[in-house]
Parts: structure tokens; C-alpha cells; sequence
């Protein structure tokens, strides 16, 4: 993470929106219910501002890597049930074939199944976009509970995570790679704020836990995963606001970080503690701080290495 002197300063639209993958299908929604024909088509069942919604998605599963030539894939989407698609209703013609779930843990989770040609689904439900650095929301979506839906076969995402210290030892930083099946995923372009430009790009949210902007987890930032090599760097430093605020750095006493898996696989997430102040005359600080040093130069290939 390269920052310009010790305080990183904000800019009014630096949140970044949401690249496509699992894919979002209502928002705030409750009494979720996943139904899967055998020829691949899923029923969404929920309910949201009091009333019952259907929506039948199909015709997509696990990603497509990097490109610069293809879409990343999407479902295709009835959001009347399947009268817009199929002229009638889904509900009364679409019969369940989806079993008991057999596929790898899974964080948010609201409902899950495994098809007969041994494919997964899951309906995930998470707070994904919400103001950074605890601030009050200040776009339409921030806090919403967004229910997104997924289908892959085979593993999903891989998203790797370590701690260390960064500007010799004065802030906590974060830093790893996010992977798909043994290779990077990132996109090719963004906006200077770091908004994904294309359907490859992927956002990482960062929480902290018991931090100083107060009790319990609050969103500290989003960043993308960086193109070539999936890798991303975080620094828990002082931020200045655009009116000229600065806000404490976020260093809390856990982390958590998720993301939405390429094309339509899940969402993924970690959880871990935080560390404590680095200590130079500590040997075990000053050992651990020497292999994350080392684990970065392993990791980072082709973009920007992390402040040491």
C-alpha cells in the first residue's frame, strides 16, 4: 500500500461499487427459500417490504479467469418468477430436484443444496456495501442486506490473509492474495478511487472489531484485489476527511475481510485477531515482521510490493 505521507486522505467517492459475481438478487429480504429444477433452473423465494417475491435465475456456473476478450458469466434473470421468460409461473411448474447440501463450508449462508449432476447452490446474505471508516451512509444501498446467489462446481475461491506491521512497525497492515482455482482474480481497470471497471475486478471489505470509531464491527475500508497477481495491501493508518476531519486509524482487536467469488462462484471471507504495537526489542515481533516481509515478496508478482 503506497499512502502519501502519514494520513491517508479521503475522497467523497472513494467506496468501491461492485463488480458482478455471486450474483445480487433483492435487498433487506427475510424467510429465504432456494428451489432447483433438474435442468438447472433456481426458484429465489423471499420476502422484502412485506411482500412475497419470486425470481428464477439459470444459464451460469463457476468463472471464467481473467480476460480481456469474454464477459465474466451471469445468470439470466426473471425477476416475476418466470413469467417474463417462460409465460408462466415457476412456483407451480418448477419442481425441486436440489438435495441435501454436500459442498464446502460456507460463510452467510441462508439456504444451500447440491444438484443432481453434483453442482452446488446457496443463497448468501451479508451487509456488503456500507459507508467506510464507520461514517453515517450516505448513498442509496449503504447497510443493506444484500441476498446474493451462487453456482459452482469444484472449490471456490481461495482468499488468503496475514498480519504484520508496516513504516517500521508504526501501523498494523494487512495484506494477501485472492485466488480461484490456483490463479489470481483481478480485473484490468478502475476508476481512480478504485471502482472495478470490468466484471473481472473484485472488492474486498474490510471490518474491525471494538476499533476506535466504537463497540463491535464497523466497515474500515474496500479495496480490490490487483492485477496481476490478486495480491492487496491495507494499512490501518489516520484518515482525513473531505472536510477535513481525521479519523484515528481502525485498528481493532479482530478482523474480518469478504468478497464475492469471480463470476458466480460465493462469497468468501476471513476472520482473524489483530495484533498488538510492535515492540523493536521484542524478538518475536521482530522475527514475525521478518517472514511477513518475505511471505510479500513471494506473494506480490508484477504489481506493487506492500510498505515494509
Amino acid at each position: 500500500m503506497r499512502l502519501a505521507g502519514i494520513v491517508a486522505v479521503l475522497l467523497a467517492a472513494a467506496v468501491p461499487a461492485p463488480a458482478e459475481a455471486s450474483q445480487l438478487i433483492a435487498r433487506n429480504t427475510s424467510a429465504e427459500q432456494l428451489s432447483v429444477s433438474r435442468d438447472g433452473k433456481a426458484l429465489v423465494t423471499y420476502r422484502t417490504g412485506g411482500r412475497l417475491q419470486r425470481v428464477v435465475a439459470w444459464g451460469a456456473v463457476n468463472a471464467r479467469m481473467p480476460n480481456t476478450t469474454q464477459e465474466q458469466v451471469a445468470f439470466q434473470i426473471d425477476d416475476a418468477g418466470g413469467w417474463k421468460r417462460f409465460g408462466l409461473s415457476a412456483r407451480r411448474t418448477l419442481k425441486n430436484a436440489c438435495g441435501k447440501y454436500t459442498g464446502p463450508a460456507l460463510p452467510l449462508v441462508v439456504a444451500s443444496c447440491t444438484a443432481p449432476d453434483g453442482s452446488h447452490w446457496a443463497l448468501q446474505r451479508w451487509r456488503r456495501s456500507q459507508a467506510n471508516f464507520a461514517l453515517p451512509p450516505w448513498k442509496a444501498g449503504h447497510g443493506d442486506w444484500e441476498l446474493r446467489l451462487s453456482h459452482w462446481s469444484g472449490p471456490v475461491a481461495q482468499l488468503d490473509v496475514w498480519l504484520d506491521w508496516s513504516y517500521g512497525g508504526r501501523w498494523q497492515h494487512l495484506f494477501g492474495r485472492l485466488s480461484y482455482r490456483g490463479r489470481a482474480v483481478h480485473g484490468f481497470t478502475t476508476t481512480p478511487t478504485g471502482d472495478p471497471l470490468d466484471s473481472f475486478g473484485r472488492v474486498l471489505y474490510l471490518d474491525t472489531l471494538d476499533s476506535a470509531y466504537g463497540p463491535g464491527w464497523r466497515r474500515e475500508n474496500g479495496f480490490v484485489a490487483r492485477r496481476p497477481d490478486g495480491t492487496f495491501c491495507y494499512g490501518f493508518v489516520p484518515h482525513r476527511t473531505p472536510s477535513g476531519e481525521t479519523l484515528p486509524p481502525g485498528t481493532g482487536r479482530r478482523y474480518r475481510l469478504a468478497t464475492s467469488g469471480p463470476g458466480v462462484t460465493p462469497d468468501v471471507s476471513w476472520e482473524g485477531d489483530g495484533l498488538g504495537d510492535y515492540d523493536s526489542e521484542d524478538v518475536l515481533d521482530r522475527a514475525h515482521e521478518t517472514r511477513m516481509n518475505e511471505l510479500q515478496q513471494q506473494i506480490v508478482v508484477g504489481s506493487d510490493p506492500c510498505h515494509p
